[in-house]
């Protein structure tokens, strides 16, 4: 009898640990008014929020003129979806879809460790990894957002068309899936699957734009979003309200941003940022020579990195996002990004601590408040560089050994005469 588990036996504890640890979570979920949890904060957004905008949207309309609605239109039918299920409250019906889209998500990703040449760390990363950020998960529709991005990275090899529409639909209700397709490899995989994202996006607009009424007023409201308290910018504020600097921290657009004094500033250079990301994946794309089995997962993970870190936002569920694509890295034995899903995992922990235990810290940029939110995007920018470097070098083609023009000097000559041949 073998000493090492077999994979039945390890897909066995990933489900055990799953039910746990999903279990654990739920119970959270129903102490959420427990102060050490946020007092409620952290269900208000699907109780109030999500349900408000699900009596609009049931009605055939988006919210317009709403500060609060920053979504591309693909948000509504996920928020819509709830409502789907009989027999529940709309909150009710919210977190079990998405549990269920994190089975989804655990499914695929043991799945596809089990094939040759992959590993079932990806899920173990993914089962172990989500509930560090407590019940916060269950209380936001990011978990099914990420589905989107893991499904269309994973079946990318296979089906170029499908991973091209995945990415469509989760880049229709938040943006960022988009970036999936960023590392698809040269030639005809990325022309179908940036094809069949361009008409998938295009199909599912133009259906939303028929059946609801205000389908773009999110542009309106994202343009203005402000510098928010817990983004890379925000931390610099942060600090700086303690060598004088006199902004103030208010709740704009769904998020509490500072204002004041270069705040304009703090933003734009945040946005310039982002555009250098952008042309450093560019500069990326171009000059790559190398794709590994594992090379459009770290690209991936890089890419969505490098945009959060630039972010005039980075809310504690974006978190979800990259555990999500880490996981799909570690899938992979040829991946580059093992000891960045560390980091991502260190930054997560951090995360929760600053959310929603000590959000209050944060809110008023008290010293710990400050150096919470330090650690944790000092985390994350650590994240970014190393895993763009690694994924960089891993593109560069393999040095070619030069051989001598001169003909390598034999210390035992062999006599003509014992020769092969004539």
């Amino acid at each position: 009898m073998s000493a090492y588990p077999t994979p039945r036996h390890r897909l066995a504890t990933l489900a055990t640990a799953w039910v746990a640890t999903r279990a654990l979570m739920l119970w959270l979920l129903t102490h959420d008014d427990l102060s050490a949890l946020g007092s409620g904060g952290v269900s208000h957004e699907v109780r109030h929020l999500y349900f408000r905008w699900y009596g609009i949207l049931s009605h055939g309309a988006y919210p317009a003129g709403d500060r609060l609605w920053q979504y591309p239109p693909g948000a509504g039918p996920v928020l819509l979806a709830p409502g789907l299920l009989p027999g529940l409250t709309y909150f009710h019906a919210f977190v079990a879809l998405t549990l269920l889209a994190d089975a989804v998500i655990a499914w695929a990703l043991a799945r596809a460790g089990r094939r040759p040449g992959h590993s079932l760390r990806g899920a173990a990363l993914w089962t172990l990894g989500l509930p560090l950020l407590l019940h916060l998960p269950l209380a936001r529709y990011d978990v099914q957002v990420t589905a989107f991005a893991v499904i269309s990275l994973l079946t990318l090899s296979r089906s170029p068309r499908a991973g091209g529409a995945f990415a469509a639909l989760g880049a229709l209700v938040k943006v960022w899936p988009a970036l999936a397709l960023v590392g698809a490899p040269r030639g005809r995989t990325t022309r179908e699957a940036w094809t069949s994202a361009v008409l998938t996006a295009v199909t599912l607009l133009a259906v939303l734009a028929t059946a609801f009424s205000n389908p773009f007023d999110f542009l309106r409201q994202q343009g203005g979003r402000g510098v928010q308290i817990e983004s890379l910018g925000g931390t610099v504020l942060g600090l700086a309200r303690h060598l004088g600097w006199p902004g103030r921290v208010r709740y704009r657009y769904g998020a509490m941003e500072f204002v004041g004094p270069y705040v304009q500033t703090v933003a734009t250079v945040s946005l310039g940022l982002t555009a250098a990301a952008f042309g450093l994946l560019l500069l990326w794309r171009v000059r790559a020579r190398r794709w590994t089995a594992a090379t459009p997962y770290d690209a991936a993970l890089a890419a969505v990195l490098l945009f959060t870190v630039t972010s005039r936002v980075i809310s504690p569920q974006y978190m979800v996002w990259l555990l999500g694509l880490a996981a799909v890295c570690l899938t992979s034995r040829h991946t580059t990004q093992r000891p960045v899903a560390v980091l991502i995992l260190a930054a997560t922990v951090v995360s929760s601590v600053a959310y929603p235990g000590l959000y209050r810290e944060v809110i008023h940029s008290t010293w710990a408040g400050c150096l919470l939110m330090l650690l944790r995007n000092g985390l994350l920018t650590a994240a970014a560089v190393l895993s763009f470097t690694r994924l960089w070098r891993s593109g560069l083609p393999v040095p070619q050994r030069l051989e001598s023009a001169a003909p390598t000097r034999n210390p035992h000559p062999i006599p003509a005469v014992f020769r092969t041949g004539r």
